[in-house]
């Protein structure tokens, strides 16, 4: 949308201050920040858990508690993501102690590829009586997996036909993404796909709830949609999938694309009322949360690469050339900020890992331990791995807990560790896990740097870069000095950037993240003798990797075959064909 097509509050640079809003989506929680537009100040936060967290096992009420989902799935409660404008953003204007009628604009961004099936007005399909116990009409969130077999169709027959979006994503796409999940959908619901008009990413879903208009964000439709070069994967490939998959696009995908900084539109009544923010303020078009941080983190330039590390990590970094980087999760024109490339890659599990690894496999007295010292449990096991030197452990770990995003893309994949003995700690696991992933990301900093993509620096930002060790660790194994960002809340202050871009107050992101991006917080050097010790480890990992990942060895694909049939053939399909009460009446 131009910024002629509405008529947004009008921001009057004249009376100072003015505010913006950010709001961030993840996987637990949505996050708000107020953020000052002269000078990117951050004066206050709410801070939403959607009640339904992560739907990993059953639906969440009622008799939908006897469906039982399957392994890799994970799904969310879309009307949890409106309870964050309704809680998170109020609260973060008291926070502030602002006036909101000087808020000009607010900006969001989201987990990505996180997906709603919707009607024509963007009723999310779960929210119809009849569906309601329907695992496939609700979200399917990010680290929704199921679908790696329709992925692996898809990238074999992309191989077979020398399709030229293929090499724009590294060779390989994701179960994660919008085609795979659109493909699983049709193939184990064909009922709930013929109800849905509109596939969305929950980024431009929760826009389309402020708005009332529904535009795709130029983002997530490059990276997870594969658009590329203003095309989709034709109608022709679609069809040689499946049939009735070859108006996929046409159907269901196809939208108005709005550019990183636009306004999608403008706030309406019933959002003003929701979020307490003035109606007519501009709303600017859908992000996602790695995206946006690179303005955030005043790190748009080729070279610096950075990670948001939080359950996940998301590393996203720009280039002046367009280079193949096998396994990246993308390579969009503009996908960060307008005149360069966006690249982006990944790791499925990192702060999902820690906390699995404290919730499963830590003995009670550490915990009491902890409690005694007034230490949270990974303050405690921090501490105590802090005390070893490089090595001491004797363990190697791969960090697959969660599958593998970059570089191998292959969520069938699963975690390991080698070297336990009798001997071993929880420390030393613990350690070992920060170490894991760690080596994950150098894996993917090589796979750039050995493609024409030079990283120069990196960057930090999210939940992790609190534990120094961590940090120290990151930057001894990757051997790049690396600096944490002084925000907490980097993701929402990069939405909160493009909305003072959607609301005029700059003319580019370029022009606010100088304007408005955060200070560096910390910095950490790499340390030479440590560089050298995980040089010897990582040649251990990258043993591990290869033989577990690239190899003939297949036995994590087997046992996921076998837990899956253990659990049952596909227990969603069997709870779809049968039809409900309320369904039949329907």
């Amino acid at each position: 949308m131009s910024q002629s097509e509405f008529q947004p509050a009008a921001p009057n640079m004249t009376v100072a201050p003015q505010y913006v809003v950010g709001v961030d989506y993840g996987t637990l929680s949505g996050r708000a920040v107020v953020v000052r537009v002269g000078d990117g100040a951050e004066l206050g936060s709410g801070v939403f858990d959607y009640p339904h967290a992560v739907l990993s096992e059953n639906l969440p009420s009622g008799a939908a508690r006897q469906v039982r989902l399957g392994p890799d799935w994970a799904l969310q409660v879309p009307n949890d993501y409106r309870l964050v404008l309704q809680n998170a953003v109020p609260a973060a204007i008291r926070d502030a102690g602002i006036d909101p009628a000087d808020v000009i604009g607010i900006g969001t961004d989201f987990t990505a590829c996180t997906m709603v099936p919707t009607l024509a007005d963007g009723t999310p399909l779960n929210e119809l009586e009849r569906f309601a116990n329907r695992p496939h009409a609700y979200v399917k969130l990010w680290r929704h997996h199921a679908a790696q077999r329709q992925a692996d169709r898809i990238n074999e027959l992309a191989a077979a036909r020398g399709e030229e979006w293929l090499p724009r994503y590294g060779g390989l796409i994701s179960s994660e993404w919008e085609f795979a999940k659109g493909l699983q959908l049709l193939e184990e619901d064909p009922e709930i796909y013929d109800a849905m008009d509109h596939w969305v990413e929950a980024a431009d879903w929760i826009v389309w709830q402020l708005t009332g208009r529904y535009v795709r964000n130029a983002c997530t439709a490059g990276y997870k949609g594969m658009l590329q070069d203003g095309r989709y994967p034709s109608a022709d490939f679609l069809a040689a999938l499946n049939p009735d998959f070859a108006e996929f696009v046409s159907s269901k995908v196809d939208h108005r694309i709005g550019r990183l900084g636009e306004a999608a539109g403008v706030l309406s009544a019933e959002a003003a009322a929701w979020t307490g923010l003035p109606e007519g303020i501009a709303v600017a078009v859908g992000n996602v949360d790695a995206h946006v941080t690179s303005p955030a983190a005043r790190a748009v330039a080729p070279g610096q690469m950075v990670a948001i590390m939080g359950t996940s990590t998301c590393h996203v970094m720009n280039g002046r050339e367009l280079r193949a980087v096998p396994g990246m999760c993308g390579a969009v024109d503009g996908g960060i900020i307008d005149g360069l490339w966006g690249y982006e890659a990944g790791q499925s599990g990192v702060g999902d890992i820690f906390g699995w690894f404290v919730n499963n496999a830590v003995p009670p007295k550490y915990h009491d331990d902890a409690a005694a010292r007034g230490l949270g449990i990974h303050e405690y096991l921090t501490e105590l791995a802090a005390c070893q030197g490089i090595g001491e452990h004797g363990l190697i770990a791969l960090d697959w807990h969660s599958g593998n995003r970059s570089v191998l893309v292959d969520h069938e994949l699963s975690g390991v560790v080698v070297g336990q003995t009798l001997a071993t700690r929880p420390e030393d696991s613990y350690r070992a896990l920060l170490e894991a992933t760690a080596f994950g990301t150098r894996t993917i900093i090589e796979a750039f740097n050995d493609s024409g993509v030079p990283v120069t620096e990196f960057v930090v930002a999210g939940g992790l870069p609190k534990n120094r060790l961590l940090m120290q660790i990151y930057a001894d194994v990757i051997g790049l000095p690396l600096r944490t960002i002084g925000s907490t809340q980097a993701p929402a202050l990069g939405s909160a950037i493009h909305a003072a871009v959607a609301a005029g107050a700059y003319a580019n992101v370029q022009d606010a993240s100088d304007a408005m991006g955060a200070q560096p917080a910390d910095l950490y050097h790499p340390i030479p003798e440590n560089v050298a010790a995980y040089s010897v480890l990582f040649a251990e990992y990258k043993a591990l990797h290869d033989y577990f990942g690239r190899g003939t060895n297949t036995v994590m694909h087997r046992l996921k075959h076998i837990q899956k049939a253990a659990l049952g053939a596909r227990p969603v399909e069997a709870v779809n064909s049968v039809k409900t009460a309320e369904s039949v009446s329907a």
